[in-house]
């Protein structure tokens, strides 16, 4: 009996830690995809501010404003990606025959390449900047070939 309560208890307790972990990704990535696209606006107004002004407005030569426009696309992309994403992950999913995630990680892995086990360590893994880490690859590559 105590078992089975702990197992309730863990998996109440899993599930509300992947609630709060997808609302604050989803949160994150709305936030910054706000960010991006006002930083882009304002990056495109700084660098011709005549124009933009012209295509937040609409004229004889244009039929919507750019602003309008490019929110309209932001749209489209947005919903093709969900969708497309989505339809492809599902499919994954279901061609697996996984039933649960803890399922679908047995059968994944499974499928895919064993990543062998380094410890200890075979080579450097403190390098003291990128050019150290660069000339240590050229060297390791060098003694393969």
């Amino acid at each position: 009996m105590a078992v089975e309560d702990e197992t309730r208890n863990s998996n109440e307790k899993d599930k509300e830690f992947n609630v709060k972990a997808a609302i604050f990704l989803s949160g994150v990535s709305g936030i910054s995809a706000l960010i991006g696209f006002g930083a882009t606006l304002a990056s495109a107004k700084k660098q011709d501010p005549k124009y933009f002004g012209i295509g937040m407005t609409p004229s004889k030569e244009l039929s919507e404003t750019g602003a309008s426009l490019a929110l309209r696309a932001l749209g489209w992309g947005t919903l093709y990606a969900f969708v497309g994403c989505g339809v492809l992950f599902y499919s994954i999913w279901k061609l697996s025959g996984a039933t649960d995630i803890k399922d679908f990680r047995y059968k994944v892995g499974s499928v895919l390449p064993s990543i062998p086990k380094n410890n200890p360590p075979q080579g450097r893994t403190e390098f003291t900047g990128l050019n150290d880490l660069l000339e240590y690859l050229q060297q390791q590559k060098g003694a393969r070939d």
